[in-house]
């Protein structure tokens, strides 16, 4: 089953933990090197914290936590002082503004361990999202395979970031 939206849609693909997965690149800012972020007292362990970015205060959730991955390992040639290996990818989320009930858009930062590729429409296949193995099927659009067989998951990137929002 092919979702015809996704069907045309460029992708950024990215690895959490062992999971490969994909954004539709319309959502993408931009990419940067891993963020440090101040936590935030009361906040759920899903968010790392607030990071500023260019002077916009952006809240960043642990990509790991979110999908329900093991936790990244420390590595030994990494110094406990140097900042964590990966990426933050700010992706912008649709949101409801709780004065009028209006849509908005807000910036998110999402932790992932590694960015892949970026695909076409015409460079992947993508399927349903049925029997997808320790992932939330409410959360996935579709299931890709890349040029060179890989699968990947089409992250609903409002399914998953969007009640992080509210909270």
């Amino acid at each position: 089953m092919n979702d015809g939206s996704l069907a045309t849609a460029r992708l950024l693909v990215f690895r959490v933990g062992t999971l490969a997965c994909a954004a539709e690149v319309d959502q993408v800012r931009e990419i940067l090197p891993r963020l440090p972020t101040t936590r935030i007292p009361g906040a759920p362990p899903v968010v790392a914290g607030l990071a500023n970015v260019r002077g916009t205060l952006v809240t960043v959730v642990e990509g790991w936590r979110a999908l329900g991955q093991a936790p990244p390992s420390a590595s030994p040639e990494t110094p406990v002082a140097s900042a964590a290996p990966g990426s933050t990818i700010i992706l912008e989320v649709a949101g409801r503004d709780a004065g009028n009930g209006e849509g908005t858009r807000k910036l998110i930062g999402f932790t992932v361990d590694e960015v892949l590729d970026l695909l076409a429409g015409g460079d992947s296949t993508l399927e349903g999202r049925e029997a997808l193995p320790g992932v939330d099927p409410t959360l996935v659009r579709a299931v890709g395979r890349g040029a060179r067989g890989d699968l990947f998951i089409v992250l609903d990137v409002a399914a998953l970031l969007g009640p992080i929002l509210t909270t």
